[in-house]
């Protein structure tokens, strides 16, 4: 499918970053996965490089590949990420996780030196909101904290948000790494990203949200053919 082969020379075009000696952080999701397993080859070739990951799920993904893994305790520093997005706008802008990985990801993609974010055409958006924007609430007070989320969102312009929790085939509800809920916010439009990611992060009970903002510094667009690199 043109959509895979376009997740995975996005994917090989970030390797480009990786360098000798380095400690990578290393996302979660479909486009990151094929990132950990490139990485995986090149190690097996031979490069020496740690990886720090953003989830479980790809804690076991490296470790079943070979690649060397740092806890996070013992990190010192973080020189580069490669992560996926959900959405990227035209300044770099992201909504992440769709993985219910973003709190994680957010922790390790501030503590790096770059983020490279890696993405099929799909991803590339002019503004963002189509794709339910991620909170990611603690379990205490999670129906007051959603009316809250709402009041949040509508100050930031959004029109009409409608919020769900996000919930397992058992119909309970999701329960991130960090032993807590998502909260999906249907917003189809997000005019003023900087200013809901504010208003969001001032909301009690909200442990983080998925606006990634002034984080991502390089995006790679995979293409059926290769892949197009933007700096911000």
């Amino acid at each position: 499918m043109a959509n895979e082969r376009e997740k995975e020379n996005a994917a090989m075009a970030a390797i480009d970053f990786v360098e000798e000696g380095m400690t990578v952080g290393l996302g979660t999701g479909s486009t990151a996965k094929y990132f950990v397993e490139l990485l995986a080859e090149e190690i097996a070739d031979g490069l020496m490089v740690k990886g720090v990951p953003t989830s479980e799920d790809t804690r076991r993904l490296a470790e079943s590949l070979g690649v060397p893994l740092l806890p996070i305790d013992h990190v010192d520093r973080i020189h580069l990420t490669v992560d996926g997005a959900d959405e990227v706008d035209g300044e770099a802008q992201l909504i992440k996780g769709g993985g219910a990985a973003l709190l994680r990801e957010k922790i390790i993609a501030n503590a790096s030196d770059l983020m490279v974010v890696i993405a099929d055409p799909s991803k590339q958006v002019d503004m963002l909101g189509q794709f339910p924007l991620p909170v990611e609430v603690t379990p205490f007070g999670y129906t007051i904290t959603a009316k809250k989320v709402f009041d949040a969102l509508k100050a930031a312009g959004v029109a009409k948000p409608r919020i769900d929790v996000r919930t397992s085939s058992g119909n309970k509800p999701v329960i991130t790494d960090g032993g807590n809920y998502i909260l999906d916010c249907h917003c189809s439009v997000i005019p003023n990203a900087p200013k809901a990611a504010r208003l969001l992060s001032d909301v009690p009970g909200v442990v983080e949200h998925g606006l990634f903002i002034g984080m991502a510094r390089t995006v790679i667009i995979g293409q059926d053919d290769g892949a197009s690199v933007f700096e911000y």
